[in-house]
């Protein structure tokens, strides 16, 4: 496990030297041992204080990491366990409140044992103030990147950690909102770790304190738009337009953004001559995968994972953030095997992140379609598919999509962007497999290739219908 550092010693790791700025304390008059009279209460915070060098259990300032503005809030668990009071709470709206006025986005470095006892009901009172202060600057669309440490446990872990954009963890650390000392005795200790939550989708990442400047650093650029130094770029995409201009003119400080560019094909071929043909390239496996793409087309890219609701699809979509031509662009993209209920909400997930920050997304079409085995459907397919389509109907920034391998049917139009879908040369896109539909049909097995034909699924077929743009090629010249 990590070892367990103090709030200035994480600090002192993550934030460029001699940037930090402790904010200035709010004042609280109290009673003698706090609201409840607790007996030894003032006794508990004066030796804290002295052990710790501290005068609650939050230090809260501004600080450059790896070059990008924030507002850090760091738990110091050496006093009192890292818990919340109303001095806590105090502590955290302003951080908060000068976030919101200067602009910023905001840091929680958690380690808490949860709400302070010797203050009852009004210690728990504080996750209310937590959450309204981190919805305030949800909705002023700053980022919220937190940094799981040892514990996370109680309500800090359940606002100010699993609350956040983006959560990143240092390995080992204890995590979960049952504390070691409340939950069963029988309960799996591996379970209450950063690692089973990444796993089980509730945190994005593991980043070893070594590299955790740099990654802390990355996102913060990414999500911030420090990146952009953008220039137009000649490409297909750009054509595309905001779905609603009047709602993008709303942002914040912020102009509508143009478009995500598209990416290059990498087939440099004449579009297919049969649907059947269509098919066969698409499922082809030498074709080109989303990897393959967001290699050449980012940077550098940082992945989101989970679905915040006790799934991750690692192996059936990508999604993260990038730096293209000096800009930061969301990606979903699909790779190519059946996308899971886990990995429709991730993809919901990051687009309403990037719709509340202006980031423009791409997505990358290429599944066979959705995942329709028994578990996909006790995990809630149609829910799932359901929330991404409104999603992306709801989004304000733009979306481009490009198919770049199977269009299967609900599952793969999910992730596509009403009139702004482009496909390449080696892509079909179809209401269902041309199998699939032949058996529907109670079509013998050698109908299926004519089948294919007659659904109209080639990347051409797909422009005169007017269901895509255009087709990408390798030059990247849409053919119309």
């Amino acid at each position: 496990m990590t070892e367990r550092l103090s709030a200035r010693e994480i600090l002192a790791l993550l934030t460029d030297p001699s940037t930090f700025t402790e904010l200035p304390s709010p004042t609280r008059e109290s009673a003698p041992d706090g609201p409840l009279a607790w007996q030894g209460y003032d006794a508990s915070r004066a030796r804290a204080a002295q052990r710790t060098g501290e005068q609650e259990s939050v230090v809260c300032g501004t600080a450059q990491v790896a070059g990008t503005q924030a507002v850090l809030i760091a738990f110091e668990f050496g006093f009192l366990g890292g818990s919340l009071g109303e001095r806590t709470g105090d502590r955290l709206e302003a951080a908060y409140t000068y976030a919101r006025t200067h602009r910023l986005p905001v840091v929680p470095l958690v380690a808490t044992g949860g709400s302070r006892m010797q203050e009852g009901m009004l210690a728990l009172t504080q996750l209310q103030r937590v959450a309204r202060q981190s919805a305030l600057t949800r909705e002023a669309g700053l980022p919220q990147i937190a940094v799981l440490r040892d514990p996370t446990t109680g309500g800090g872990w359940a606002t100010l950690g699993a609350g956040a954009d983006v959560i990143l963890a240092l390995p080992g650390v204890q995590v979960g909102f049952a504390g070691s000392r409340v939950r069963p005795a029988d309960a799996d200790p591996r379970a209450y770790t950063a690692e089973a939550q990444v796993a089980a989708g509730s945190a994005d990442a593991v980043v070893p304190p070594r590299e955790l400047r740099e990654t802390l650093g990355r996102w913060l650029r990414l999500l911030t738009g420090e990146t952009v130094r953008y220039a137009p770029h000649r490409s297909a995409g750009n054509c595309a337009t905001s779905h609603n201009e009047a709602a993008d003119a709303k942002r914040p400080n912020a102009a509508p953004p143009s478009a995500a560019p598209l990416p290059f094909a990498f087939a440099a071929q004449e579009p297919p001559t049969t649907g059947w043909a269509a098919v066969q390239r698409a499922r082809s496996p030498r074709r080109p995968r989303a990897n393959a793409y967001l290699d050449a087309y980012f940077t550098h890219r940082v992945a989101i994972s989970g679905d915040r609701s006790g799934g991750t699809d690692p192996d059936g979509i990508l999604c993260g953030f990038g730096e293209h031509a000096g800009r930061t662009v969301a990606f979903a993209a699909q790779t190519g095997t059946p996308t899971r209920p886990a990995g429709y909400r991730t993809a919901t997930r990051l687009v309403r992140l990037a719709d509340r920050l202006g980031i423009p997304v791409l997505t990358l079409v290429d599944t066979p379609g959705a995942a329709n085995d028994a578990d996909a459907e006790r995990q809630g397919a149609g829910a799932a598919i359901a929330e991404l389509f409104g999603a992306l109907a709801a989004a304000r920034t733009p979306v481009t999509t490009l198919v770049i391998g199977e269009g299967g049917s609900g599952g793969a139009l999910a992730l596509a962007a009403a009139g702004n879908t482009w496909a390449t040369p080696d892509s079909y896109f179809s209401v269902i497999a041309p199998e699939l539909a032949a058996a529907i049909l109670k079509r013998p097995q050698d109908q299926v290739e004519a089948t294919a034909d007659q659904l109209r699924i080639r990347p051409q077929d797909l422009v005169e219908l007017g269901v895509i743009r255009g087709i990408v090629r390798a030059a990247d010249h849409p053919r119309p």
